[in-house]
C-alpha cells in the first residue's frame, strides 16, 4: 500500500465523524417492488413495514440500477454503475478500477463494526476488508463494547425461487402468517400484461404471501434492536434489492423490476410518517450511509448521499440498465425522470421473452409461454412475446404505472423522446459505460489471458514496538489478524507480536499472508 493509499484510511477518519455517532442497521430484502400497505397496496399484508413508515421517512421514488441482484448488489457495495467498473453481467467475476473499494471498509475505518447477514453477490469476491463479520449469525450484539455499528440483515423468504418453491417449503415460510394474512388468488388485483388464469394468480399470491413472511422477519430485527436499548440511536433503512421476482418485472428495466421501497427512519432527525418524491438510486446508499456517520464519501463514487452532513443535490435523473442474465446476452439502457422513462434496447433483434433456464422455472411464465403458443394472449399480454424489440421506448410512467403504452412514436411526445434520449446519450459518455464491449473482450481487458492476478504481499516493517505494512499492488487494502479468527482492517501502525497480515484488492486473488516477528 502506497502512502498516498494509506492516508485514505488514517485516522483523520475519525475526526470526520459526527458528535453523535449513530448506530446504522439495513433491513434489505429481495426480489420486491413496493407491493407493501404504506405504499397504497391495499392487497398486501405488512404491518411491521407499515409501522416503520409511521416513524421514518418514505421514498416514493427509489430505483435499482438493475433488475436482477448481483449486478444490483455491485452497484450497492462499490456506489458505482457497474457498466462502468465491469461488473454489469450476471454473475460475472468483474475487475473494479484499483481505486474503488467496498464502501464498508471507510466505515471500519472510521471505527465502526460492520456486520452483514449474509448475503454478498457482488459479483466479485467480497475482501475480508469489506466486513468484520459475514455470517448467518452475524449481529451487532458481536461488536466490542463502544462501537458504533453498522449491521445488515438480508431476508430471502421473498426471492423468486420462494414463489415457486414446493408445498413443503412454501408452508414453512408462511407458518407464522395468521388465517387472514394468506392472500386469496381469487382477490388479486394482476397488471394487465398477465393473462388473468389459476396459475398466474397463485404466483402472484404466494408472492405476497413471502412479503408478508418477510415482514415478520423485519419485525424480529427490529425488536431485538428494541431489546437492546438502541432504537433511539440507530438509523433504520428498509429497502428491497430491485423489483418483484416474477415475469416481465425481475431482470427488466421497467418500474417492475427496478421501482423499490426504500424507508428511512431517524429518530428526532426525520419526521415520523413524512413521505419524499426525491429520486434516489440504491447506489446512494452507500455514500449516504458514509454521511450519515460523518465520512466524506470519496470523489470517486458515483453514488450521491441524500441524508446526512454530506448530502448532494437532489438528482435529475436515475440510470438502469440490463446485460447479460445467465446464459443469455441482452443490452438495455433506460433512464427515468420523475415522470417519464426512456429504454433504448442495444439489441433490437432479439425477443423481450428469450428464454433463460432458471427464469423460466416459474409457473406463470410457462404458463404464457403455452398460452402464447395457442395464440390466447390478448393486449398487453402479447407485449412481452414480440418477435423483437424497438429501439427506443418511452413511457409516462405517472399515467401509465405498468408501462405498457408505448409512447415513443407518438409525435406528441418527439420532445420528451429527444431530451430523455440527449441524456442518455451523455450518460453513457460520462460514465465510460461499457455496454457496447463484448464480454469476452472485457474479461480479456480485466484478466489478459483469462489469468487472475494475485496481490502483492505485505512488506512489513517495525519501528518502536508497532507494525507498519505496505502493499505494491495499486488499489490494495491490507487486513491483519492477532487471533488467527477475526481479521482486522489496518490502518496505521499496530501493536503486537505474530500478527498475520494479507492484502486484498477487488478481482484478484488475496495475497499470501505474511507473519510479524
Amino acid at each position: 500500500m502506497t502512502r498516498r493509499q494509506l492516508l485514505a484510511f488514517t485516522p483523520s477518519l475519525f475526526a470526520q465523524a459526527t458528535a453523535k455517532r449513530w448506530n446504522i442497521l439495513w433491513v434489505s430484502c429481495e426480489d420486491t417492488s413496493p407491493d407493501l400497505g404504506c405504499y397504497g397496496d391495499a392487497y398486501a399484508r405488512t404491518p411491521n413495514v407499515d409501522r416503520l413508515a409511521t416513524q421514518g421517512l418514505r421514498y416514493t421514488h427509489a430505483f435499482s440500477t438493475y433488475g436482477v441482484c448481483a449486478p444490483c448488489r455491485s452497484s450497492i457495495i462499490t456506489a458505482m454503475y457497474p457498466a462502468t467498473i465491469g461488473t454489469q453481467h450476471m454473475r460475472s467475476q468483474g475487475v473494479p478500477p484499483p481505486e474503488v473499494r467496498c464502501f464498508p471498509e471507510y466505515l471500519r475505518a472510521a471505527g465502526y463494526y460492520c456486520t452483514n447477514n449474509q448475503k454478498t453477490d457482488y459479483n466479485f469476491a467480497a475482501p475480508v476488508t469489506a466486513w468484520d463479520e459475514v455470517s448467518n449469525t452475524a449481529h451487532w450484539r458481536n461488536r466490542p463494547a463502544g462501537s458504533p455499528f453498522f449491521a445488515v440483515f438480508n431476508y430471502l423468504v421473498s426471492h423468486e425461487s420462494q414463489v415457486r418453491a414446493p408445498e413443503s417449503v412454501y408452508r414453512k415460510n408462511i407458518a407464522r402468517l395468521t388465517p387472514d394474512q394468506i392472500h386469496d388468488p381469487a382477490k388479486a388485483v394482476l397488471p394487465p400484461y398477465y393473462p388473468d388464469t389459476p396459475v398466474v394468480r397463485k404466483d402472484w399470491a404466494r408472492l405476497y404471501d413471502n412479503v408478508t413472511a418477510m415482514d415478520y422477519a423485519l419485525g424480529d430485527t427490529l425488536k431485538q434492536l428494541e431489546e437492546d436499548g438502541l432504537a433511539d440511536s440507530t438509523i433504520v433503512f428498509f429497502w428491497g434489492d430491485h423489483g418483484r421476482g416474477l415475469t416481465r418485472a425481475k431482470r427488466w428495466v421497467y418500474d417492475s423490476g427496478t421501482h423499490v421501497p426504500l424507508i428511512v427512519r431517524w429518530p428526532g432527525q426525520l419526521a415520523p410518517g413524512s413521505v419524499t418524491d426525491r429520486l434516489v438510486s440504491l447506489m446512494d446508499l452507500g455514500p449516504t450511509v458514509l454521511s450519515l456517520a460523518g465520512v466524506k464519501p470519496p470523489a470517486y463514487m458515483q453514488g450521491k448521499a441524500f441524508l446526512g452532513a454530506h448530502t448532494a443535490p437532489p438528482r435529475d435523473y436515475v440510470y438502469m440498465a440490463r446485460d447479460r442474465m445467465d446464459e443469455t446476452y441482452d443490452i438495455i439502457r433506460s433512464v427515468r425522470d420523475q415522470r417519464y422513462r426512456y429504454i433504448r434496447n442495444y439489441q433490437p433483434g432479439k425477443p423481450y421473452a428469450q428464454y433463460i433456464a432458471y427464469m423460466d422455472e416459474m409457473p406463470m411464465l410457462q404458463e404464457m409461454r403455452k398460452l402464447h403458443a395457442a395464440g390466447k394472449l390478448t393486449g398487453a399480454q402479447k407485449l412481452f412475446f414480440r418477435p423483437e424489440k424497438p429501439v427506443e421506448e418511452l413511457f409516462d410512467s405517472t399515467n401509465d404505472p405498468h408501462e405498457v403504452n408505448d409512447l415513443a412514436g407518438d409525435p406528441k411526445y418527439a420532445g420528451e423522446l429527444k431530451r430523455l434520449r440527449a441524456v442518455h446519450e451523455r450518460f453513457m459518455k460520462e460514465t465510460g459505460d461499457l455496454a457496447l464491449l463484448p464480454e469476452e473482450q472485457l474479461l480479456e481487458r480485466m484478466r489478459p489471458g483469462g489469468k487472475w492476478a494475485k496481490t502483492a504481499e505485505p512488506t512489513l516493517s517495525v519501528a518502536s514496538s508497532l507494525v507498519s505494512a505496505r502493499c505494491a499492488t495499486p488499489g490494495a487494502s491490507i487486513a491483519y489478524s492477532a487471533d488467527g479468527k477475526r481479521w482486522l482492517l489496518y490502518t496505521q501502525p499496530v501493536a503486537g507480536s505474530k500478527l498475520r497480515f494479507k492484502a486484498c484488492r477487488l478481482g484478484y486473488l488475496d495475497s499470501a499472508e505474511v507473519l510479524s516477528q
